[in-house]
């Protein structure tokens, strides 16, 4: 599997609202080639973009995403509380962000990112219509239940386990969820266990790095790509 070298976190990182379009046009702008960004279900079933199971921290909304129809979703603002100049931006549907990628050529990682007691249905719906989309895309995450799901709904469609530390079963929960390569937290990595996912040629990509010297010290050691919050700081280098 190919990785972009950098990706940006939460689409733009922590240079505009997180999970929105304007996310996604900036890191294009600044020459990123990957994206991230976090898809969870609305009331109705359809999978928008938000990273929190509540609408308070980054919308103009209350309550949770999961009592939310997708249609009231999008006319929320997700811009206004980042600043002003971003004020109107809708979040948007996992759809519309696939869209925009394929159409400005962005490779994206989608974190499937479920409501409590919604992990096999998120990983259903979200593997779908990642499958039904255009463009170079991966499925990511921390839950093994939506990542099996993912596999039943749309196997062609690769996938990646997320986990904080690299716990000593890495290698049994890749294997029962079908997933094709492992994202870890860059803090918590050690030397051990980076050498244990090294020599299985199974890929590896590090969050959240936001300092060029951290990034260029894990290339060295062999990790496939880092996300990042600040993928202006490469904007000399290869993405």
């Amino acid at each position: 599997m190919i990785y972009p070298r950098i990706i940006a976190h939460r689409c733009g990182g922590a240079l505009t609202p997180e999970n929105t379009l304007a996310g996604l046009r900036l890191a294009a702008r600044l020459g990123c080639r990957g994206v991230e960004f976090d898809a969870m279900l609305a009331a109705d079933g359809v999978p928008v973009l938000i990273h929190d199971e509540t609408l308070d921290r980054t919308t103009s909304g209350r309550g949770y995403v999961a009592d939310m129809s997708s249609a009231s979703f999008i006319r929320l603002d997700a811009g206004g509380h980042y600043h002003p100049a971003f004020a109107g931006e809708s979040p948007p549907t996992l759809d519309e962000a696939l869209r925009l990628c394929a159409a400005i050529g962005l490779w994206a990682n989608v974190e499937i990112k479920p409501s409590a007691g919604q992990e096999a249905q998120t990983g259903r719906v979200v593997a779908r219509h990642a499958a039904a989309a255009q463009g170079q895309m991966l499925l990511s995450s921390f839950s093994s239940a939506a990542l099996c799901a993912a596999a039943d709904a749309a196997e062609a469609v690769p996938r990646a386990l997320l986990v904080e530390a690299i716990p000593e079963d890495w290698r049994r929960r890749i294997a029962e969820s079908g997933a094709r390569a492992l994202h870890s937290s860059a803090r918590l990595l050690t030397a051990e266990a980076l050498d244990a996912v090294r020599d299985t040629g199974i890929p590896l990509a590090c969050y959240t790095v936001n300092h060029r010297d951290d990034a260029e010290r894990l290339f060295a050691l062999g990790v496939s790509a880092v996300f990042t919050d600040r993928p202006d700081l490469w904007l000399s280098s290869e993405m």
